[in-house]
């Protein structure tokens, strides 16, 4: 493909592949104590989530989010609640779910979830986040920031670039949100919002170029 039906060039989706791999943490799927959810536009998260609890990897999971400017046409009831619904017509038992409906960002993503499970008596050492596929690295390093002493792993739809994409059904946002989830990793721990990550010089050649070519809507403000 020349170009797709969005104006992205062969080389933009390059680019935007590599940080798409960038963003994966690659972690290995096993049991842990408890899984968060983390609420977005994209309810396959809460899919994923129901086959992971079908699988036993966990008892307990929590679904956390409110909304945002991309979700609330969609989840009008909140991401949380909605990924809920979602996990339970799938079959996951509705006393095993805690939601969490107020969180704005990441971060309240974590800590609220953490009151959540606090609140139930849940005291977990391993837990596991399933987000989006892109979403993954900020997660960790997120969490990694703000619940220390935890052993976190990530998870998210085994799917690739162009299948990902696919499903969503619309290019400009989600390459919008792979340039915007690499700005947070770069700019939050200065903020003391998450741990630093390493990025490789190709991956951030290829963040700066799509910047340039206007894939900026996700980007918080300088």
């Amino acid at each position: 493909m020349s170009e797709t039906q969005q104006g992205i060039t062969e080389h933009q989706w390059q680019q935007a592949a590599r940080i798409w791999d960038y963003h994966q943490m690659h972690h290995q799927p096993r049991p842990v104590d408890v899984a968060i959810g983390l609420g977005s536009h994209d309810l396959g998260v809460a899919t994923h989530t129901a086959g992971l609890y079908h699988a036993g990897l966990f008892p307990t999971l929590v679904f956390t989010g409110g909304n945002s400017p991309t979700t609330v046409g969609v989840f009008p009831r909140g991401e949380a609640l909605h990924f809920r619904e979602h996990a339970v017509g799938l079959g996951v038992p509705t006393e095993a779910i805690l939601p969490e409906p107020n969180a704005a960002n990441t971060g309240q993503n974590i800590t609220l979830s953490r009151e959540v499970l606090a609140a139930a008596g849940i005291t977990p050492s391993t837990v596991m986040l399933i987000c989006k596929p892109y979403m993954e690295r900020r997660s960790y390093a997120t969490a990694r920031k703000l619940w220390p002493g935890i052993e976190f792993l990530c998870a998210s739809e085994p799917l690739q670039f162009d299948d990902y994409l696919k499903s969503i059904g619309d290019e400009k946002l989600v390459l919008d949100m792979l340039v915007g989830d690499l700005q947070r990793i770069t700019e939050y721990p200065k903020l003391g919002f998450a741990i630093e990550q390493e990025i490789p010089e190709d991956v951030r050649d290829a963040y700066e170029s799509l910047i340039r070519a206007g894939f900026t809507s996700r980007l918080i403000a300088g």
